[in-house]
C-alpha cells in the first residue's frame, strides 16, 4: 500500500510539474540561461541548445510520470527518474548554497519556491523514488503491454503537440505579473503603499582581525548596535559582503518596470496612456525577421486610429537604428531591462495593448488580429 501511494504522488507530482513548465518551455530555458551563466555553472556554450533541452526535459518529466503510473516499463522508469530527481537535486542545492538562482523553476511561474523549499522538495521525492527501486516489484502494470505502449506514445505525441503549439503562439495560461488583465501600476507598488509587511534583508559582513587574523561575520544590525567600527583591530573584508533576506514579507511582483527614450524616463506616460501599443523585442537582434512585416501592418492601424506605439528593446541602440530602417519599423524604441522584457511576453517580437497601465491583449505576431482597433477596440 505504501508503495502505490508513493508511485501516486511521484508519478503525479511529475506529471504535474512537467505540464506546468510544457505551459511555457520558453520560461523554462530563460531559467536554465541562468544555471549556464559564467558566475553559476559556466556553461555558456549549451545556450544555444537551451530551449531544445527545455522542450526535452519537460517533456521527459511528464511521460516518466504516466509511465510510472501506468506501470510501463518499470526497471528503465524508476532509473530515469533517479537520474532526473539527482540532476534536479544538484541544481537546487547549488541554487540554496551559494544563492545563485533565487527560483528554481521547478514549477515554472505558477508556485515559486525559494532554493532551500526546492532542494527539500527534491529530497523527500529522492526518497520516495528509492524506496520505489526497492521495492518495484510491487508496481504491476495497469493495462496490457501493448495497450501501455499505446498510450505511452500517445503521451509523447501529445506533449510534443502542446510544446510545439505554445512555442508558436503563448502559454496557454500566463502565472505572470504581466498577463492579460494585470494592472502594471498596481503590481508596482510596494508593501508600504499597500500597508503591508515587507520583507527584511540584512548585509553581512566579514569582519577579520588584523593582528590574530580571526574572522567573525556579523550583520548589519549588529555592526551598529556593538559599534564594530570602533573597533580598530578588526577591519571589513569588502570582497565578501553579501545581502540576505531575513523575514518574508510582501514583495511587489513588478519591480523593474522602467522604459528610457532618448535618456528620459517615460515609465509613468507610458503607464497612463488611454491606449498604447508596445512592440516588444528582449533582443532585437535575435528576433524573426520575418515576423515584422506583419507587426508593422498592426503598427499601422494602430497608429491609423490614433493609437501611439512603441518599441521596447535591451538592444544596443545604434544596431536598433541599423534594424529599425532594414525592418521599416517607422515608430521609436525604448530601452528597458532584458529579463523583464522577456517576462512580459514570451516572443521575441511581441505585441502588447495597454489601456491605462492594465495589460489588454498580447500576441504572439502569429496571432495578430486584421481589424483590432476598428469598432468598439
Amino acid at each position: 500500500m505504501v508503495t502505490q501511494i508513493f508511485r501516486i504522488l511521484v508519478g503525479g507530482l511529475f506529471i504535474f510539474s512537467g505540464l506546468v513548465k510544457l505551459n511555457d518551455p520558453m520560461g523554462m530555458a530563460f531559467k536554465l540561461h541562468d544555471y549556464f551563466a559564467p558566475d553559476v555553472l559556466n556553461l555558456t556554450f549549451l545556450n544555444p541548445l537551451a530551449l531544445s533541452l527545455a522542450v526535452v526535459i519537460v517533456i521527459v518529466e511528464v511521460v516518466l510520470g504516466v509511465s510510472l503510473l501506468l506501470g510501463y516499463k518499470v526497471k528503465w522508469t524508476l532509473g530515469l527518474l533517479l537520474a532526473m530527481i539527482l540532476f534536479f537535486t544538484f541544481l537546487t542545492f547549488y541554487s540554496a548554497w551559494f544563492d545563485k538562482v533565487t527560483d528554481c523553476g521547478c514549477f515554472g511561474d505558477a508556485i515559486p519556491l525559494t532554493p532551500w523549499q526546492s532542494f527539500t522538495k527534491d529530497i523527500i521525492l529522492l526518497v520516495l523514488i528509492l524506496w520505489l527501486i526497492r521495492f518495484q516489484s510491487s508496481i504491476r502494470p495497469i493495462f496490457t503491454s501493448r495497450i501501455n505502449t499505446g498510450l505511452m506514445a500517445g503521451v509523447l505525441l501529445i506533449n510534443i503537440g502542446i510544446a510545439y503549439y505554445v512555442l508558436r503562439h503563448l502559454p496557454f495560461i500566463d502565472f505572470r505579473p504581466y498577463a492579460i488583465g494585470k494592472s502594471i501600476p498596481e503590481g508596482m507598488k510596494t508593501a508600504e503603499e499597500l500597508g503591508l509587511e515587507p520583507p527584511k534583508y540584512l548585509t553581512f559582513y566579514t569582519m577579520v582581525n588584523t593582528e590574530t587574523g580571526e574572522e567573525k561575520e556579523v550583520d548589519s544590525d549588529t555592526y551598529v548596535s556593538d559599534r564594530w567600527w570602533e573597533k580598530d583591530s578588526w577591519e571589513i573584508d569588502g570582497d565578501r559582503t553579501k545581502s540576505k533576506k531575513v523575514r518574508d514579507g510582501y514583495e511587489a511582483p513588478i519591480h523593474d518596470f522602467v522604459l528610457e527614450l532618448d535618456g528620459e524616463d517615460v515609465t509613468d506616460a507610458v503607464l497612463s496612456s488611454d491606449h498604447i501599443v508596445l512592440v516588444i523585442s528582449y533582443d532585437l537582434e535575435k528576433s524573426n525577421p520575418n515576423h515584422h512585416p506583419r507587426v508593422n501592418a498592426f503598427v499601422e492601424s494602430a497608429e491609423n486610429a490614433m493609437v501611439p506605439v512603441l518599441g521596447i528593446t535591451a538592444t544596443d541602440a545604434a544596431k536598433v537604428e541599423e534594424l529599425r530602417h532594414e525592418w521599416q519599423m517607422a515608430y521609436p524604441f525604448a530601452s528597458a531591462d532584458q529579463t523583464t522584457l522577456k517576462t512580459i511576453v514570451r516572443a521575441n517580437p511581441g505585441v502588447v495593448v495597454l489601456k491605462d497601465g492594465v495589460i489588454v491583449d498580447k500576441w504572439n505576431p502569429r496571432d495578430l488580429p486584421n481589424h483590432y482597433f476598428s469598432g468598439t477596440k
